[in-house]
Order: C-alpha cells, then structure tokens, then sequence
C-alpha cells in the first residue's frame, strides 16, 4: 500500500516525506531529463533541484524563510528564488508540487524502473521463487557436507585399520 505523503506537512517527519517525493517527482520529469542529457553541470542541477524541492516542503510547512535558509545552509535570497520560481530548479519542483495537488502524489514507478507493475510482480515473483531454491541447495549442500565428511572419516578408519593389517603380515 502507498504510503501517504501529505501536501501540507506537519512535523520533521512529514516534511521529508515531501522533500524526498518532490525530489523524486522531479527527477522522473522528462523536462528534467531532457536538462539533464543537455546540461554539463549535472551535479549543480541535482543539488539546486535538492535545495528547491526541501525549501517548497519547509514553505508548505509554513517555516519561516530566514529558518528554512538556516536549516538548509544557504542565503535567504537564494531560498527566496527557489520559493518565486526564479530559479529553474523552483520552477520545477513547484510543478511536481502543482501536478501533486492536481493528481495526488503518484511517482511513476515504471518510469524509474522501466518495468510495469505486472513485470515488476513477476519478477518479485521469480526472486521468491530464487531464494526458496538457493534454500534448498544450501541446505543439500549441507547435506552433502555432512556426508562427505562421513565418508572421510570412514576412509580414515579403513585406513588405519589397512596400516595396522599390512603392519602385522
């Protein structure tokens, strides 16, 4: 079951529920993907979409801009941008914000993964089914082991007793 991921957060708890699901809406935005492919400065628009997407969450949690600024280590000017949608990174995540109050918080799963929800059931399907058999053939090779083990130690015994015969003729 989806967890439920609220648009007006209360407590530390909600508000990184939101963060982290206005991140990852974002990043699943094929106008995000697109800057991406185009941009040299991959990692500056991953943390500037970070800082963006953790300003609107704190915003709708009505924290103070000057609080925000502080909590996320960066200017008030530049919480300030993001939150106006003067940045490119404000203005997408307040897109993925918008289309959450639009549509609810829905993050395309088969986007991230590229399977669909039928191929991804059948695949948790086939790793149970992996896991039992990687079970079974641990414990058969225990099995196995143990009986190696006995038969060694019968060699051994067959053995000494061979020396002891060979000793005595």
């Amino acid at each position: 079951m989806p967890e439920e991921i609220p648009l007006s957060p209360i407590g530390r708890d909600e508000i990184h529920k939101l963060e982290v699901a206005l991140l990852i809406g974002t990043l699943l935005n094929p106008e995000f993907i697109e800057l991406m492919k185009e941009s040299e400065e991959r990692l500056t628009w991953v943390d500037s979409l970070a800082v963006a997407a953790a300003a609107l969450a704190r915003e709708r949690a009505r924290i103070s801009i000057p609080q925000i600024a502080e909590e996320l280590g960066r200017s008030e000017a530049t919480i300030r941008n993001h939150l106006s949608r003067k940045t490119r990174a404000g203005q997408l995540v307040w897109q993925t914000y918008e289309k959450f109050v639009r549509e609810g918080v829905k993050l395309d799963i088969e986007a991230l993964t590229g399977l669909s929800s039928r191929e991804a059931t059948q695949l948790k399907s086939e790793n149970q089914e992996l896991k039992r058999k990687l079970e079974e053939a641990q414990g058969r090779i225990k099995e196995l082991s143990q009986q190696i083990q006995e038969l060694s130690n019968k060699i051994s015994s067959l053995k000494a007793k061979l020396q002891r015969l060979l000793e005595e003729l």
